[in-house]
């Protein structure tokens, strides 16, 4: 038996549906990578010298090169897992590297970029080092929180709310995401959420003729974005408040179909431009005191 550090070690019960027990290789005795090994222990977290008997194996992650059954087909290659997206998109969101990422989380940078491309089970131990790593929680790694309202987390003990200049608003803003547009209709103000560009210092997004969004066109209006980072009890939120008006000129409606970065998330036919050009933009921050 050889291992390297980051192998998985799993001892299997040998009774029949007995359970068993997993964790990852923090530390090596031998040069070589023969037993006994450190291992932390997936449900405990506990680190124990092992000498591992007949029911145990090694899990070699990230080390392994991929055979022929292992690779995916040209026409049909398979797409990151659910973990594996959240991963990509937190680092992406940071700015960090694979390499760097991996160092942090003291893993193969192969493992990580085999974890953000392919589905895949990572053990507890990984996802904790992996949420580490990234300032954030394995509840949040595994979506556990996605259907829960953000901000749930306690308050920083000395919080302080800044407020930011126009030009950091506008870099906040950048250049596409998903906002928040409030405006008055017949049955009363309404908030709706929207995927929406930033052109030419404009915000632009597609709707439906009908829709709520739509109700828009003619009105003053407030367009609202935010981010939470829930592991630091820290955010950001800018607001613009302008008129919005039908974009019908068919080069512009033909420029900001070219800029757009995504299909709208609600789907079905949305072809009716809608541009919000800022007469107000504001925007405040939470950090803690003295930052």
């Amino acid at each position: 038996m050889r291992a390297h550090l980051g192998d998985q070690l799993v001892i299997e019960s040998p009774a029949t549906g007995g359970t068993r027990r997993d964790g990852e290789i923090v530390g090596l005795h031998h040069e070589d990578g023969t037993p006994p090994y450190d291992v932390r222990w997936s449900d405990t977290l506990d680190v124990t010298l092992v000498f591992p008997g007949p029911d145990a194996h090694v899990k070699h992650l990230g080390h392994e090169p991929e055979t022929d059954a292992d690779a995916p087909s040209p026409g049909n290659p398979p797409g990151p897992g659910d973990i594996g997206r959240r991963v990509a998109t937190e680092r992406e969101r940071q700015g960090l590297t694979r390499e760097e990422t991996a160092r942090r989380a003291r893993m193969a940078p192969d493992y990580l970029a085999y974890l953000e491309e392919h589905p895949g089970d990572p053990s507890l131990a990984t996802l904790i080092r992996l949420a580490s790593a990234l300032n954030t929680s394995v509840q949040a790694l595994r979506g556990g929180g996605a259907d829960l309202p953000p901000g749930r987390g306690m308050a920083l003990l000395h919080p302080q709310l800044q407020d930011l200049e126009p030009e950091e608003c506008r870099t906040l803003l950048s250049t596409h995401g998903v906002g928040r547009i409030a405006l008055a209709t017949p049955e009363g103000p309404a908030v709706v959420p929207v995927n929406y560009e930033v052109v030419d210092d404009a915000i632009a997004f597609r709707t439906a003729p009908g829709s709520v969004p739509a109700a828009a066109v003619g009105a003053e209006v407030a367009f609202e974005v935010d981010h939470l980072d829930e592991a630091m009890s820290q955010g950001w939120s800018v607001l613009a408040v302008g008129p919005a008006q039908a974009v019908t000129e068919p080069d512009d409606v033909r420029r900001l179909a070219e800029h757009a970065h995504t299909t709208p998330w609600a789907g079905g036919e949305r072809e009716m431009w809608v541009w919000i050009r800022p007469a107000q933009l504001t925007g405040r921050r939470i950090t803690p005191a003295g930052q």
